[in-house]
């Protein structure tokens, strides 16, 4: 049975994840959030990003050095509104996220720039209970690093 999502989401999760819309600047749910957990596609949940590779980016959307896995997420041009930017959408779910820019900090230069509409944020203290234990480590150690 396939899945209705224009009724399983709200308006602006289904029109940033299935439409390749954006949500305002600084008037989203996860721009200034930043408690332990895991970010997850709000379609599939699969894991997307840790919290502790958010930073405060200023941009007005939540923003990130690197996602969870290299293969969590999948990226093309994308030449909408006369720029050439890099899109950035979920590997299993296709949903479009964001975009990801070369201006993020040390080391690794990037800034996942991403639209809370497309994620859902799974507290610390909530990994074990949803399934996902094992990033529970790997929040413990970049807080260690």
């Amino acid at each position: 049975m396939k899945r209705d999502l224009k009724q399983e989401l709200t308006d602006m999760q289904y029109k940033v994840t299935q439409q390749d819309g954006t949500e305002p600047p600084f008037q989203n749910e996860l721009w200034d959030f930043f408690e332990d957990g895991l970010y997850v596609d709000i379609v599939s949940g699969e894991p997307l990003f840790l919290s502790t590779d958010k930073f405060h980016s200023t941009c007005g959307w939540p923003s990130f050095t690197k996602p969870v896995r290299e293969d969590a997420v999948l990226e093309k041009t994308d030449t909408t509104h006369f720029m050439v930017r890099t899109e950035v959408r979920s590997a299993g779910a296709d949903s479009h996220l964001g975009h990801v820019f070369p201006d993020g900090p040390p080391p690794g230069g990037l800034r996942y720039c991403i639209n809370s509409a497309s994620l859902r944020f799974i507290p610390f203290d909530e990994l074990e209970k949803e399934g996902f234990s094992e990033y529970k480590t790997l929040i413990e150690a970049g807080h260690a690093t």
